[in-house]
């Protein structure tokens, strides 16, 4: 696949896809359980990743300088198996926890599994179903098809994760199929129960996607919504989904629409290869939808476009450059401009090291999650720390698969 390889950007979306297509961009330790002929052995993978790089950072109280977990992909370590059931059919699971590097503390909300837990069946001709805690279709078909996908999620991702480009949310109570590879084509639909009892319609999620790829070409698209429960006094005070994490951590772009009733995302993107550069563009439309229990009264939209570059200079070096731009209508009308280059250099097959630097420049205005309005603050992809009309921030890591 010419957009993106699992094992070089350490995107554990393998087993919740066709068997097939994941095998192709596992990493070598999980390939070592697939035997010439192909066929799968029953077997269990113990595996993970440590990114970690020093950082400076413009915030809205100063310079700071320190250690950043998770530069390029999110820290984990998990379990994957999967056992040959006979006629092409396989049972498969994923276990996978998410903590941070300088701490040690668990990530996802303190959750032991908190990246992904999930079991399923896999068969050659009909596909995959899984079920559990998963990515939505949109992570798994399009997200790899952005400068995120391709350079890492705190360089390149989406001002304040508002269009959950780099995979802030993960679904919980979740049922997911991925279709096999047909002549290129692949689709995947979800769906998630969201538990409230005698309202079978508040709270659940659901996500439908698809992906072609032909020769140099590359495109995708997809749909995510989720919605929040009913308050029990009238008015929401935050995001309760039982199903879909919130993606509210992101600094203050979008801390004003916790409680929305919906969030719904649109996305589409395409890569073309011309040899070792490869170009993308993409488009993302996320609405955070408002009811009567909301406490904005207007719904906002985020409108993102998106560009990016990534040349491999040779086998070990590579070098990205990205542009975004991000404009809020309807409640407010912020604008955040963020261009994002980097370079990655391979020292092993399971180690490498990085530099990446962002700017982005922010104006108009935003609301708050008090509800008031103020001048809107620069907040760098999903890193959840505010700038000032501006913020910069630069980082040299280290990264190591295993």
């Amino acid at each position: 696949m010419t957009v993106k390889n699992i094992a070089s950007t350490g995107r554990t979306l393998a087993l919740a896809c066709p068997l097939a297509f994941c095998l192709a961009g596992m990493p070598a330790a999980a390939r070592a359980d697939v035997n010439a002929s192909g066929s799968p052995q029953d077997s269990v993978t113990l595996y993970g990743i440590v990114d970690a790089g020093i950082s400076y950072l413009k915030t809205s109280a100063g310079t700071r300088y320190s250690l950043l977990s998770g530069g390029l992909s999110g820290n984990r370590f998990g379990l994957r198996g999967q056992e040959d059931l006979g006629g092409g059919l396989n049972a498969i699971f994923q276990l996978e926890n998410g903590f941070a590097l300088g701490s040690g503390k668990l990530l996802q909300n303190s959750r032991e599994f908190g990246r992904q837990a999930f079991v399923g069946l896999a068969g050659h001709t009909w596909g995959t179903v899984t079920i559990g805690r998963l990515y939505d279709p949109v992570v798994d078909l399009v997200q790899p098809m952005t400068a995120d996908g391709f350079g890492g999620s705190v360089p390149f991702a989406t001002p304040g994760d508002v269009d959950n480009n780099d995979f802030s949310a993960r679904v919980s109570s979740a049922v997911k199929y991925a279709s096999p590879d047909y002549a290129g084509l692949r689709f995947e639909s979800l769906f998630a129960f969201g538990g409230v009892s005698g309202h079978t319609g508040q709270g659940i999620t659901f996500s439908a996607a698809a992906a072609y790829h032909r020769g140099p070409l590359s495109l995708s698209g997809g749909y995510f919504q989720a919605s929040n429960p009913n308050g029990d006094n009238g008015r929401r005070s935050t995001w309760n989904s039982t199903t879909t994490d919130a993606l509210f951590e992101g600094g203050s772009i979008n801390a004003g629409y916790i409680t929305a009733h919906t969030l719904a995302i649109a996305q589409l993107a395409g890569v073309y290869a011309f040899g070792p550069l490869s170009v993308g563009a993409g488009y993302s439309n996320a609405q955070y939808r408002h009811d009567g229990e909301s406490t904005f009264d207007t719904t906002e939209k985020f409108d993102t476009g998106r560009v990016f570059a990534f040349y491999r200079v040779s086998p070990a070096l590579r070098f990205g450059a990205g542009y975004v731009l991000t404009a809020a209508s309807g409640d407010t009308s912020a604008r955040y401009n963020q261009g994002s280059v980097g370079a990655f250099y391979t020292l092993s097959k399971r180690t490498d090291v990085y530099t990446t630097a962002a700017y982005q420049r922010a104006n108009g205005t935003q609301r708050t999650a008090s509800g008031a309005l103020q001048s809107a603050r620069a907040t760098i992809s999903s890193y959840g720390v505010d700038g000032t009309a501006s913020q910069t921030i630069v980082t040299v890591g280290l990264r190591h698969r295993f």
